[in-house]
């Protein structure tokens, strides 16, 4: 019996100790390390997850919704707490609408904890998921971006990335203003994953709208006639700027071939690229008019100045001739534009000289960026004056040896519509409704030089001029052909198969409103631009006169 009493006794002191041990455990885990554990348990438990603001809208000038943001969900899985990935996949496979191989991949990934199984899928298919209560499955609110008029300006509105950043165009060069600031949301999940409570910390600031001076009617009806460029002429691509000279506003720019921007990446590079501020080409022709600018400023030349002019010139090592073949004749300075006379322009040219002709280069803005309130803009290239060599003036004030993009065209000559004053074109007309001022322009030529200018540019298409064919009934266009060659990049030499043909001309002609400019990069068939180009500006002014209330003069 007594040896029974002392197991028993023993047994209780093991018991006793053991007990000790556990309540000196015990107080050390709760006095010691409870704040580091209560600091594990809640980060297993509560997860502070960055709610993404709304990206700010972009709007025409009406208010036609271009760019939205619309509700999203990033679908994640926490493998580890997926008790059956096969299950899972085979559920979620038809409601994210992905293969089920590639769901049960991500969620057989035992050493990871956490797997992306869908990026932006649209509110309701998040919805959808959480209706399955899959354990280990969780959404993350995002927002994915959407363009409404899928291609309609989408070279100029740029693309966006999966972290909602925008990559190219407004959506890249305005990103501080449309992105907004993130909030905070604090999500408690029960061990399976699921949440059980959501509470906001900080809400999300929503990011700021941008209305455009686009008009989704007048970019439209531009995209179209290009396409009918490009199915007629099978150019490269093509370039079509719309703008108020007055004001610099940017009314359509589009560019062809057209592109989804709900789609872009799949498209080749040279289709992304908004060609309007990006393209470098000589402009040959429609340089004209800044040559003979220039020299109406200087006092050099009038409107009515008589050349004797040879069948061709020599400068240099150079013999140009005229585009059509003539003999011996006399042209005025307004007959030279209007014909487009290459002999003729380098004869001003000359008397210009090379000093005041750079100088002019320069004042109407070339070799220079616009200023344009759009990322990637090229400014062109143009000669410095020390690198003219004894031929350049035989080729330079004809349009040849340098290049331009055809923003920087379409903008020196809204300075001619525009009286003389030079303003930076803007796409950009108000900030969560708050309207941005005009650009500060700068007079570049006297208002009764830009308007001897006008006059003569309708000789351009008055009967007998390059683009005598295109007319509106009712309006007085002005304007002026371009046809240049490419230069060949294996030989460095001047193509005769690449050209690129272009029109830039305004309306009404004494009293400007609108101005559109159209360029076809390597059109097939026919090459020049009175062809190619300048039926599709007479195309674009037909409709947009109309519809901007413009009235016939």
């Amino acid at each position: 019996m007594a040896a029974t009493d002392r197991r028993i006794g023993w047994l209780f002191l093991i018991f006793l100790a053991l007990l000790a041990v556990a309540v000196v455990r015990t107080g050390y885990l709760a006095a010691v390390k409870g704040g580091t554990l209560r600091r594990k348990a809640a980060y297993q438990q509560v997860t502070v997850v960055t709610v993404p603001a709304p990206r700010g809208a972009i709007l025409d000038r009406r208010g036609v919704d271009l760019a939205v943001s619309e509700p999203a969900d990033d679908v994640s899985a926490t493998p580890y707490l997926v008790p059956d990935p096969v299950a899972t996949a085979r559920r979620l496979a038809p409601v994210l609408r992905r293969p089920f191989g590639q769901l049960l991949a991500a969620l057989t990934r035992r050493n990871s904890g956490f797997a992306y199984l869908a990026r932006s899928v649209p509110a309701a298919t998040g919805d959808a998921v959480t209706r399955l209560r899959l354990p280990g499955i969780s959404l993350l609110p995002v927002t994915s971006r959407d363009y409404p008029r899928r291609a309609l300006a989408s070279q100029v509105l740029g693309t966006v990335g999966i972290d909602g950043t925008g990559l190219s165009g407004l959506e890249y060069s305005s990103n501080k203003l449309l992105q907004g600031k993130p909030g905070e949301r604090r999500v408690t999940s029960a061990a399976t994953g699921q949440p059980i409570a959501i509470r906001d910390t900080q809400p999300a600031t929503p990011g700021k709208s941008l209305q455009l001076t686009l008009d989704t009617a007048i970019q439209y009806r531009a995209e179209e006639i290009l396409s009918q460029v490009g199915s007629t002429y099978h150019p490269k691509g093509a370039t079509a700027i719309v703008m108020d000279p007055r004001t610099g506003a940017i009314l359509a720019m589009a560019n062809w071939p057209r592109v989804d921007a709900n789609h872009m990446a799949s498209a080749p590079p040279y289709d992304r690229e908004n060609r309007a501020i990006a393209f470098n080409y000589e402009p040959g022709s429609t340089f004209k008019a800044f040559t003979i600018g220039g020299a109406l400023q200087d006092g050099l030349v009038t409107p009515d100045t008589s050349f004797d002019l040879a069948p061709q010139i020599q400068v240099a090592d150079r013999t140009i001739h005229d585009a059509e073949a003539r003999g011996y004749e006399t042209m005025t300075t307004a007959r030279i534009l209007a014909q487009s006379s290459n002999i003729g322009a380098i004869t001003i040219g000359l008397r210009l000289g090379r000093e005041r002709f750079n100088a002019w280069v320069r004042q109407f803005g070339f070799g220079s960026p616009t200023g344009v309130d759009l990322p990637g803009e090229e400014r062109g290239q143009v000669l410095p004056l020390n690198k003219y060599s004894g031929s350049s003036m035989g080729n330079l004030p004809i349009g040849q040896g340098e290049s331009v993009t055809p923003l920087q065209m379409a903008t020196a000559y809204a300075a001619i519509a525009n009286g003389g004053i030079l303003r930076a074109p803007h796409i950009v007309g108000a900030v969560n409704g708050r309207a941005l001022p005009l650009p500060a322009g700068r007079r570049v030529i006297s208002a009764r030089v830009a308007a001897e200018l006008r006059q003569m540019l309708e000789g351009v298409l008055a009967p007998g001029g390059t683009a005598s064919e295109v007319s509106i009934p009712g309006y007085q266009l002005a304007g002026k052909t371009g046809t240049a060659n490419k230069v060949d990049p294996t030989t460095g030499t001047y193509s005769t198969s690449a050209y690129v043909a272009s029109f830039v001309g305004f309306a009404p002609a004494r009293h400007p409103q609108l101005l559109v400019s159209v360029m076809a990069d390597e059109p097939q068939g026919a090459i020049y631009g009175g062809t190619v180009a300048a039926p599709a500006f007479g195309q674009i002014m037909s409709f947009a006169l109309p519809y901007l209330g413009i009235a016939p003069r």
